[in-house]
């Protein structure tokens, strides 16, 4: 029986997240390898595992896969989670690259100067509600379903409860002009999977915090 998958990574959220989320989702369990100094990055480097020097990183499968997309695509097909055919995979490949934006500008607040960061919390709170949110709304008033896409379970449903999550840290209260996402949110937090995920002393990281941030701007040189 094949291993575990194993994930390399800092121990924190970072791209290395949704992918967590993923395979828990899917019900896989995974080991991790945290770099935690800049030492630990420079030996993947050096032993030519990396193939674009960059995390994050997986094993899987007998593969060292790098480039996010790639391996969340790689997981939400082997798992079932990426629709029937073509045309789902496409509907999906679009909610998710949505969430990846909003949870893009997310993911860098906390790396931006005291000065900007109010300004763009502010932009955040903008985008999500009247461009991001409004879109997944939409979709699920549109077709009736518990689900984005094909009425199953797919990585889009997985992608838009972490951004949903994300985006509550910033504004406890953002889906107030949503229903429907509130319903979501209800839902896809309680998949047995997910609801595991969600307690505490799971795998699943906390947000980032400014001791975080330095240990991040150390190992990669930022």
């Amino acid at each position: 029986m094949a291993g575990k998958p194993k994930l390399h990574y800092t121990k924190g959220r970072g791209k290395m997240e949704s992918i967590r989320w993923l395979l828990a989702a899917a019900g896989v369990e995974f080991e991790e390898e945290f770099i935690e100094t800049k030492e630990d990055l420079e030996k993947l480097r050096n032993d030519g595992v990396l193939l674009f020097q960059q995390v994050p990183m997986v094993e899987i499968d007998g593969m060292r896969m790098v480039q996010t997309r790639a391996i969340l695509s790689y997981i939400a097909a082997k798992y079932n989670l990426y629709g029937k055919d073509l045309k789902e995979r496409a509907w999906i490949d679009m909610y998710v690259e949505g969430t990846t934006d909003l949870m893009g500008m997310i993911m860098y607040l906390p790396f931006q100067p005291a000065d900007t960061k109010e300004k763009n919390l502010t932009l955040i709170i903008e985008r999500a509600t009247t461009r991001y949110f409004p879109v997944y709304e939409k979709a699920l008033k549109d077709h009736g379903q518990d689900y984005l896409v094909g009425n199953k379970l797919s990585w889009a449903d997985v992608h838009l409860l972490e951004a949903i999550l994300m985006a509550e840290e910033c504004k406890p209260d953002i889906l107030s002009a949503f229903p429907l996402l509130q319903a979501f949110k209800g839902r896809i937090s309680n998949i047995p999977t997910i609801k595991k995920f969600l307690q505490p002393g799971s795998q699943r990281k906390p947000p980032t915090d400014e001791k975080f941030v330095a240990i991040v701007r150390k190992i990669f040189n930022i």
